[in-house]
């Protein structure tokens, strides 16, 4: 059990200060660590509730949840999945559509059941939501007893307007929400979207514990900061099997992680991931990051030549325990499970920590104050 301090953003259900469960385990691949880890939470639940959580629980690649949910830590208490849609307009004249396609963007779409009764204004809530995640608009179109109706359906075809319903899979009474724009927006935010209209309609079951084990990430991803490819999680974190070939030429960037998390009802519950354990991989992953072999040997020497003498598989995880305890008595934020919560400017009310430091003290840390 590990106390854990982080330079945190202070939303909701994070804080500074906060308690892991950290396991570390050799030998082991990801089934390892999933098995031990259902069981403990199926007996935390089981002692603490008395609520029998049924194991395993569903595992789920990350390019099948951003694709079908729109996010990382999907919240699978209701359906709703994202339509990919974009091979229905490839010869569309719409220019929404023909400029996401030109860009090499997506379109994807969202039924919302029975909302053809949304009014303009609940529409323009909608569409300033999806604006916040970099959407430009948001499409809409209501499906009625005269077929698709709305402000789009003019620049659509017959031909389309009828194999968007089929695709969908929309019935009369509901609404369907597009999106067409670049990949990481346009499911971004119709996953925001999605969670948006299942708070609207009700649709999420508020009594169920649904968990999900999420796995084979991407191994790195670009930062337009650095203008470069980063990790994802971070440089240690071992490719599949299968993609360890992939590192080695130009399209390493599409290398997926053994990484994992386990998500609740929407939640990252805990993350984790199975570690390099062969010097020459390590070495490779160092020099895509940027990493010099000179900057390697000077900062990580030690850790390349213990793994050289031959290491085992090697992973973790860790868990966090506040959040876990605020999901489960339903609570909105880790404060509530915390003894002394930090403010959300970071600052503990019972000692009003951090305070000034004083001179002495700095003195006798040999740290020295520097004025700017």
């Amino acid at each position: 059990i590990a106390r854990c301090f982080r330079d945190e953003d202070l939303r909701a259900d994070r804080q500074p200060e906060f308690t892991q469960i950290d396991a570390e385990l050799s030998f082991i691949d990801e089934e390892d660590i999933f098995v031990v880890f259902e069981g403990m939470i199926a007996s935390i639940f089981m002692n603490v509730l008395n609520l029998d959580i049924k194991t395993p629980f569903p595992r789920m690649t990350y390019d099948t949840a951003f694709h079908r949910y729109g996010s990382d830590k999907p919240d699978m208490r209701f359906d709703l999945p994202i339509k990919e849609v974009t091979s229905l307009f490839t010869q569309s004249e719409f220019k929404v559509f023909q400029s996401a396609i030109d860009c090499n963007g997506n379109i994807a779409a969202l039924v919302a059941p029975q909302c053809s009764d949304f009014s303009r204004k609940a529409i323009d809530d909608l569409t300033a939501l999806v604006g916040k995640y970099g959407a430009k608009g948001l499409v809409w179109l209501r499906l009625t007893d005269a077929g698709l109706e709305g402000p789009s359906r003019k620049f659509l075809s017959d031909t389309e307007a009828d194999s968007l319903v089929k695709e969908t899979g929309a019935s009369k009474g509901d609404m369907i929400f597009i999106v067409a724009a670049s990949e990481k927006v346009c499911f971004t935010s119709l996953g925001q979207l999605r969670l948006e209209i299942g708070k609207i309609k009700n649709l999420i079951r508020k009594d169920e514990f649904n968990f999900l084990w999420l796995k084979e990430f991407p191994l790195f991803e670009y930062s337009d900061e650095e203008q470069r490819y980063v990790s994802v999680h971070h440089p240690f974190t071992s490719p599949l099997a299968e993609d360890i070939p992939l590192i080695t030429t130009p399209e390493y960037y599409k290398a997926r992680a053994r990484a994992y998390d386990l998500v609740l009802n929407g939640f990252e519950l805990g993350g984790g991931s199975i570690r390099i354990h062969s010097s020459d991989v390590q070495q490779k992953v160092f020099e895509l990051l940027g990493i010099s072999a000179e900057e390697a040997e000077a900062k990580f020497g030690f850790l390349l030549k213990a793994l050289s003498f031959g290491a085992p598989p090697h992973g973790g995880i860790a868990f966090g325990l506040d959040r876990l305890v605020m999901l489960m008595l339903g609570l909105d934020s880790i404060r509530d499970t915390i003894p002394f919560p930090k403010t959300s400017a970071g600052i503990s009310l019972m000692d009003n920590a951090p305070d000034v430091v004083s001179d002495r003290q700095l003195k006798e840390l040999y740290i020295k104050k520097v004025e700017d």
